[in-house]
């Protein structure tokens, strides 16, 4: 086998070692705690207040209560 030169082996050496190192931070960042998660936007109570109103009807409709 033939010898390698020191400057390519220390290329290499340097590249691999710079992958480890960008792997190991990748990983880190996925292990640390995100920030505060965002609260919930607020209820739509006209929207709410309308599919209630639209159950209800239907329901006395199938009951035949409206007629």
């Amino acid at each position: 086998m033939a010898s390698v030169k020191p400057q390519l082996l220390a290329a290499i050496s340097g590249a691999i070692g710079a992958y480890l190192q960008e792997e190991e931070a990748i990983l880190a960042a996925a292990l640390a705690p995100a920030g505060p998660a965002r609260p919930a936007p607020p209820a739509n109570l006209w929207g709410s207040s309308g599919r209630q109103w639209t159950m209800t009807t239907r329901q006395l409709l199938q009951r035949r209560s409206l007629r």
